[in-house]
C-alpha cells in the first residue's frame, strides 16, 4: 500500500545516470512537507504533480489539512517555492539533500556469491532476490514433507514469483495467504515474510507452534522481483513494475487488480508512481499471481499484506468509505492485533478501513481478495517505521529486522486467534 511513492525514473537529472546503468542519485533534491488548507490549494498541488517530472509528490493529493510531502529537483526548487508563495500554499523544509539519507544501503544487504548452490542466510542483513531464493529452495530439501516451493506466476522480464506453502500435517487445514514486497522499495516487507517463514518451521515458543500446525501457509516475500532487483541495482527509491510504457516503466501493482480498478487513488499518467496501468491486471505480475490465488478459492480464509511503512494495519476498503458488511468482526481483529504488536516492544500501530485511516486507494490486493476471492478477513500491514519518518523510512535500518519480525509474528498469532474465535476458519 505505502502511498508515499517512490522518486520515478523521469527526473530528469537521474536520466543520464540511469540510462548509462549507473545507480540513481539524488544529491541536493529537497524534500518538501505541504498541507493544503482548501480546495483550490489542494487542486494547484494536484495540478503540480503532472506538471513536471521534477516534483514528485510522496503522498497523495486527497484531502485538506493532511501532510503531502514532495521532493524536488534543485533545478526546479525556484518554480516550486514561487508556486507554494503565488497560492500562499504552507510548507516546511525537511531535507536539503535527499542522497545523504540513502547512503550506506550497501553496507545493510548480504554479499551475494551467484555461483553458490546454497546461501547462509540471517535477519541481520538484507538480501537480494536470488539469495532469497536460494534460501526458499533450500526449505523444501530440508523440510520435504512440510515446505512445498511454489510458482505463483512470472514478471515482465521472465523471473518467477516463487512462495512456499508450509503444511506440517498430510490433510487439509485452513489456508492463510501472505504476499509481501508488491511495492518494490519495501525492504522489510519481504524481509518480515521470511522471518516469519523461519519462525513457522523453528520457534518452540508454544503460541507459533500452534498455528504452524493447525493451518497451511502460502508466503510469498517477493510480489514484485523485477522491481525489488531494480531497487539492488539502479533505484533504491523504485516503487513499481519494470514494463515499459512509452518513455516510462512500470504500473503499481498495489493498484492494479480487478477490483474498482482505477475508481481513485491512481492515476492514468504513465510516469506516475500511481499509475494504474492501462486495464486491471494488465501487469503479468498480477494477473499471473492472482490466476495463483484464485485457484485458492475456498482454502483461503485469511488474506495479509506486507507493506511499509507508518505502522499501520488496515482492511478494506479503499475505494469507498463504506464499511464491509462485517466491519465489527474486522475490527475486533484488528483490535487484538495491534494490542499484540505493541507488547514487546511498545511499538504503536493505528489504522482501520483503508479509505479514512490513510487514503483512498482502489485497485489493491487486499480488496480484490475481499471481494473477489471471498477471503472476509483480509488485512495489510504497513510496517516500521512510523509515518513521522519521512525521509528515511523506506531504509528502514538492518539493525530493525528482527524487532519488527518479532512483534509482527506476536500480532499475526493474535490475529490468527481471534479470526478463529469469530469462526472464520473452515476445512
Amino acid at each position: 500500500m505505502a502511498f508515499k511513492n517512490q522518486l520515478i525514473l523521469g527526473f530528469c537529472l537521474l536520466a543520464v545516470a540511469l540510462s548509462s546503468g549507473e545507480r540513481a542519485r539524488y544529491d541536493n533534491y529537497r524534500v518538501y512537507k505541504t498541507i493544503a488548507s482548501t480546495p483550490a490549494e489542494l487542486e494547484v498541488l494536484k495540478n503540480l504533480e503532472g506538471a513536471s517530472d521534477s516534483i514528485m509528490f510522496l503522498d497523495g493529493i486527497h484531502l485538506i489539512n493532511q501532510d503531502i510531502s514532495v521532493v524536488v529537483a534543485p533545478h526546479k526548487v525556484p518554480d516550486f517555492l514561487e508556486i507554494m508563495g503565488t497560492n500562499e500554499i504552507e510548507y516546511e523544509l525537511l531535507e536539503s539533500n535527499l542522497q545523504s539519507q540513502l547512503e550506506g544501503d550497501e553496507e545493510q544487504v548480504a554479499k551475494s556469491d551467484s555461483n553458490a548452490r546454497a546461501v547462509s542466510y540471517g535477519w541481520s542483513q538484507y538480501y537480494q532476490l536470488d539469495d532469497t531464493y536460494k534460501w526458499m529452495q533450500q526449505l523444501a530439501v530440508e523440510y520435504p514433507s512440510i515446505v512445498t516451493l511454489v510458482e505463483a506466476g512470472k514478471t515482465y522480464q521472465g523471473r518467477s514469483i516463487l512462495g512456499v506453502k508450509i503444511s506440517k500435517s498430510q490433510s487439509a487445514k485452513p489456508g492463510i495467504f501472505i504476499e509481501a514486497g508488491i511495492h518494490a522499495r519495501e525492504w522489510i516487507a519481504p524481509a518480515t515474510a521470511t522471518y516469519l517463514i523461519n519462525q513457522l518451521l523453528t520457534s518452540n515458543v508454544a503460541s507459533v507452534k500452534q498455528i504452524a500446525e493447525n493451518y497451511d501457509w502460502y508466503i510469498f516475500p517477493h510480489a514484485n522481483p523485477d522491481g525489488y532487483v531494480y531497487t539492488h541495482t539502479t533505484d533504491r527509491m523504485w516503487r513499481k513494475t519494470r514494463a515499459p510504457y512509452g518513455s516510462c516503466f512500470g504500473a503499481d501493482p498495489n493498484r492494479n487488480w480487478g477490483f474498482q480498478w482505477n475508481t481513485v487513488g491512481s492515476s492514468n499518467n504513465a510516469c506516475s508512481d500511481t499509475y494504474a496501468g492501462p486495464s486491471a491486471f494488465s501487469e503479468i505480475e498480477t494477473r499471473s499471481f492472482s490466476q495463483y490465488i484464485e485457484s485458492l478459492k475456498g482454502k483461503i480464509f485469511l488474506y495479509i499484506s506486507f507493506h511499509a511503512y507508518s505502522q499501520y494495519l488496515l482492511y478494506p476498503y479503499g475505494h469507498t468509505s463504506s464499511l464491509p458488511s462485517n466491519y465489527k468482526d474486522l475490527k475486533q481483529v484488528f483490535d487484538a492485533s495491534i494490542a499484540a504488536m505493541g507488547k514487546r516492544y511498545g511499538t504503536k500501530y493505528t489504522g482501520g478501513n483503508i479509505y479514512d485511516a490513510i487514503y483512498p486507494a482502489s485497485g489493491a490486493s487486499v480488496d480484490w481478495a475481499y471481494e473477489k476471492v471471498g477471503t472476509k478477513m483480509s488485512f495489510c500491514y504497513e510496517l516500521r517505521p512510523s509515518s513521522n519518518s519521512v525521509v528515511t523510512g523506506f531504509k528502514l535500518p538492518a539493525a530493525q529486522i528482527i524487532p519488527t519480525g518479532e512483534e509482527t509474528v506476536d500480532s499475526i498469532t493474535a490475529m490468527v486467534n481471534e479470526v478463529q474465535k469469530l469462526g472464520y476458519f473452515k476445512n
